[in-house]
């Protein structure tokens, strides 16, 4: 008797612990699926806005009879002052234009400085984040004595707990200076300063994901490499890092999804200003600081608004598509060339 009711407490608690995960799990995907809806819901009238208004502006000049001169300038007023309120329709044109300036006389939302710009950091930042973050996770998981793994892999991971507020603060104050003097380039903050930043905040992510995933590597490989004559360098080149390449390709891609939707690091190092250059050292504005340096300032449901929304709309696709992309490509296509499955 006591071990049967021993196994029904047992077995009740892992049913409420399953129901309790199970319920979690519903409401973070309805979550996500009403942020999904609330974005785009808000992004719509762009589509059917612009068009509305468009043509609206020939009906109304439809509707007036003229007779005489008198007429004809009335009716040649209200088609300019109707094609001076059509200038900040959002249209297709307007959209992949080069100049985003929202706020003027006639508006213009090009989105193609920002696109490009959050690609430029995001890739610079990369480029400095990967090699360091996936050096770091192999030397301290196949070569740093137990004492300096213990130390060194908290002390990563706790840049991960930095508010990124603090790295755009450090930037702003020391690192766009420092960078500034070595360089000598003439933009104190640019592109180069807010990818140089924004790798501090994707290195703990990288390193974390790729640690846990050499970690998980056989002994039973390593053992027979070294047993082949191989050293330690070429073992960890030659058969670790190849056996771990699923876990590390997904660290890459959470990281670049981390450093294309970061906002406060970018909004205060890279100079913040819509311009569209190849050069890596010129002030550079990304989709998601031009979302938060400007959305607690729009007027609700202008058109001003509902391009912001697009913004956030292409940032939400960017990421759900690289999601896609880690877990097809990795789990599929990957794991099947590397483990065997």
């Amino acid at each position: 008797m006591p071990q049967n009711q021993l196994k029904k407490k047992f077995r009740l608690g892992e049913v409420i612990a399953e129901k309790v995960v199970t319920i979690v799990a519903f409401f973070s995907l309805a979550m996500i699926t009403l942020i999904f809806v609330f974005v785009f819901r808000e992004t719509l009238p762009i589509f059917y806005g612009a068009d509305a208004e468009a043509s609206s502006v020939p009906a109304q000049i439809e509707q007036q009879e003229t007779y005489g001169g008198e007429g004809v300038q009335e009716v040649a007023m209200q088609s300019k002052t109707s094609s001076h309120d059509t200038e900040g329709i959002a249209s297709i044109d307007n959209l992949t234009g080069t100049t985003w300036q929202p706020v003027s006389g006639k508006p213009k939302f090009g989105i193609v400085p920002l696109v490009l710009g959050s690609l430029k950091v995001s890739l610079i930042a990369v480029l400095f984040a990967v090699p360091i973050a996936i050096l770091a996770a192999l030397f301290t998981s196949s070569f740093a004595p137990k004492w300096a793994k213990e130390l060194m892999k908290p002390a990563i991971e706790i840049l991960a707990g930095i508010p990124s507020v603090v790295i755009g603060f450090f930037a702003l104050i020391v690192l766009a200076s420092l960078i500034q003097n070595i360089f000598g380039y003439q933009y104190r903050l640019n592109a180069f300063v807010g990818g140089v930043a924004l790798s501090f905040a994707v290195i703990p992510i990288i390193y974390s994901i790729t640690e846990d995933a050499i970690s998980r590597v056989p002994g039973s490989l390593t053992e027979a490499s070294l047993a082949l004559g191989a050293s330690k360098w070429e073992t960890a080149i030659y058969v670790v890092l190849p056996a771990a390449t699923p876990g590390i390709f997904a660290a890459v891609l959470l990281g670049i999804g981390r450093a294309f939707g970061e906002t406060m690091i970018v909004l205060m190092a890279t100079g913040n200003a819509a311009m569209l250059s190849a050069s890596l050292f010129e002030p550079v504005r990304t989709m998601s600081a031009t979302i938060g340096a400007e959305m607690a300032e729009v007027v609700f449901g202008e058109t001003h608004y509902n391009v912001l929304f697009l913004i956030g709309s292409i940032l939400f696709l960017f990421t759900f598509v690289l999601n896609a992309i880690a877990e097809l490509f990795v789990r599929q296509r990957m794991m099947k060339k590397f483990q065997g499955i």
